[in-house]
């Protein structure tokens, strides 16, 4: 009989994710000894895993700790840039390359995120991430997907998702409905253009909250 058991996550996934789901934040101290305890794991794996994430910059060494790195504002603004850019050629190439399975896995995702209006922010930013996944696995570019996978490990270490930000989040599956028709219609210049304004209006959304323009839901 085959084996449908979950596949086993290692420390360091399971220590990334635990940031991405904002457990440990930005100036949090990772001991080994209790990560090990907590995941159940020995320490040798999470030693491993601590310094694969500090080599990454995920964190960085204070004294004999690592803490949880954070991102200032010009290393915001870069990120937003390279995002951009990387996340527009990956709609205009999922416009080309995308199966007809994929684009309804898509246009499913929209209509069903719909409902998630209004709702928890942490349900809508993993909403989030699982759609723009799909876009980056729908492009086919396997090296494009790889710098994706390393600019959404840095968005981890935000505090905060846009999706938070009164108003945002209808105004962003307005935003993801548009990327889709464009898909749909296999228009690739289009769907280029409006995930780069997506992408541009979250890093609006994000300032204007640092700025306390906007209030968090």
């Amino acid at each position: 009989m085959k084996d449908t058991k979950p596949p086993h996550k290692d420390a360091y996934t399971l220590i990334l994710e635990a940031i991405e789901a904002g457990v440990y934040k930005a100036g949090d101290r990772l001991v080994e000894s209790e990560l090990a305890e907590r995941l159940g794991v020995s320490r040798t794996p999470v030693r491993e895993a601590l310094q694969r994430l500090e080599t990454q910059s995920m964190l960085h060494r204070d004294g004999r700790s690592l803490i949880v790195a954070s991102l200032d504002h010009t290393q915001l603004s870069e990120l937003y840039v390279v995002r951009g850019e990387l996340e527009g050629l990956a709609a205009r190439l999922a416009a080309q390359h995308a199966t007809e399975e994929e684009i309804r896995v898509l246009r499913t995702m929209v209509d069903e995120d719909r409902r998630l209006t209004g709702a928890d922010p942490r349900a809508l930013s993993r909403a989030n991430r699982r759609f723009h996944k799909q876009i980056h696995l729908a492009c086919h570019n396997r090296f494009l997907v790889q710098q994706l996978d390393l600019v959404h490990r840095s968005m981890a270490l935000m505090a905060t998702t846009s999706f938070a930000a009164e108003g945002r989040d209808e105004v962003g599956l307005d935003e993801h409905d548009r990327i889709v028709r464009a898909i749909e219609a296999r228009d690739a210049e289009a769907a280029y253009q409006a995930m780069r304004t997506h992408i541009s209006r979250a890093f609006e959304t994000r300032l204007r909250v640092d700025a306390g323009e906007l209030r968090l839901r």
